[in-house]
């Protein structure tokens, strides 16, 4: 029934959000309750529901709290807001009907089904905004664990070039990790040397130490360990051994 008022757990299955977010969003601003029972639980009407739903339309395109805050704080025409948010949502669908047919090119290239150049690789990444898009959950997940932003990406081109050569050294090392290599093979240490050189072309002068210290990093921060896990197991290890056993004889 529209009218009935909820608990906060009810509130909380019916939007299939955690009890905490709710308290959080509370504590924020963002989304008071109607009222408090008599024994002091918050109850939410139809209008917290609607908007909460705007914060999830929101969460869902990627902004950060404090972005949600601001577009929502003073504005009282909803039917507006649901159709900037439904340009909004247009406009990512479009972007990832791109990325989904990218993705399934790839996926008939890995079948050896058909052949993928360099370029098409990258095809539904070619802007900037697209980027800060598809980095929207990284950014957000450094931004909540350690304090730290990734800078906009202004440069479409360059982020491309860096992720495909990032992809080609993700890939040889989880090749060198099932071929059962050494992490102190020569071509494996051969490869992390043309990688920092790389890296130190677009501007990312990276020393043998700091790049242990990277993969150190990625070995122990969930986010990132899945990330490699997720394209080979084992690759995290692999990969921070490979940068000490290089370190070591640099």
């Amino acid at each position: 029934m529209k009218n009935e008022l909820l608990t906060v757990k009810q509130v909380a299955n019916l939007a299939g959000v955690g009890i905490k977010t709710l308290h959080h969003y509370d504590a924020l601003g963002l989304l008071k309750p109607y009222a408090f029972s008599q024994a002091g639980y918050r109850l939410y009407g139809r209008a917290q529901l609607e908007t909460l739903q705007q914060i999830l339309f929101y969460r869902a395109l990627g902004f950060p709290l404090k972005t949600i805050r601001k577009l929502m704080t003073g504005r009282s025409d909803r039917l507006v807001m649901l159709r900037e948010q439904r340009v909004l949502i247009r406009q990512r669908q479009i972007g990832l009907t791109r990325l989904l047919a990218t993705l399934d090119s790839t996926i008939s290239a890995a079948e050896g089904v058909s052949d993928m150049t360099n370029e098409n690789l990258f095809e539904g990444f070619h802007d900037e905004a697209q980027w800060n898009a598809a980095m929207a959950n990284h950014n957000e997940h450094l931004k909540s664990a350690y304090g730290a932003e990734i800078p906009p990406v202004n440069d479409a081109d360059a982020m491309n070039d860096l992720a495909r050569h990032a992809q080609a050294f993700q890939l040889f090392m989880a090749q060198a990790l099932r071929d059962a290599r050494s992490c102190d093979d020569a071509e494996v240490r051969g490869r992390i040397r043309e990688h920092l050189a790389f890296l130190k072309s677009h501007g990312h002068n990276t020393s043998p130490d700091q790049f242990v210290t990277q993969t150190e990093f990625f070995l122990h921060d969930e986010f990132h360990r899945s990330l490699l896990e997720n394209a080979q197991i084992g690759l995290s290890y692999y990969l921070a051994a490979a940068a000490r056993a290089f370190a070591t004889k640099t």
